[in-house]
């Protein structure tokens, strides 16, 4: 079950984006040929996420399909089987050009109250914030 490592690193992400305040939904984009099950990742992300800041948050999952770019034709297709072939030419030299995704595309966080600070003690570790 490769889910649980995804979700541990989806989390591990979010949480360090996040400095410090609570995430509340995360969207994710994950191609096909992570050959990630929906119903896992969102299992694992809910047991890494318990007693986080990113407990409770909504699992947004966006899948992305695998797409691949012929390099004898040039089509550029849909894939939906393995082995990768070509739908147009038959070719199975392939560039894939998306559906290896594994990316945090957006978070949503709980706003700061006034003399709220990040758990490391003001700066979330980015140059530039105070």
């Amino acid at each position: 079950m490769h889910e649980l490592s995804l979700a541990a690193s989806v989390v591990e992400i979010a949480l360090r984006h996040a400095a410090g305040r609570r995430v509340t939904r995360v969207e994710l984009e994950v191609g096909a040929l992570r050959q990630a099950v929906p119903s896992a990742l969102a299992f694992s992300f809910e047991v890494v996420a318990h007693g986080t800041l990113a407990e409770g948050a909504i699992l947004d999952i966006r899948a992305i399909p695998a797409r691949g770019a012929c390099r004898r034709c040039g089509a550029v297709s849909e894939l939906h089987l393995f082995p990768l072939q070509c739908p147009s030419c038959g070719a199975f030299d392939l560039e894939i050009v998306a559906g290896e995704e594994l990316l945090v595309a957006s978070l949503e966080l709980e706003e700061r109250h006034d003399g709220e600070h990040d758990q490391d003690g003001g700066d979330g570790g980015h140059p530039g914030c105070q």
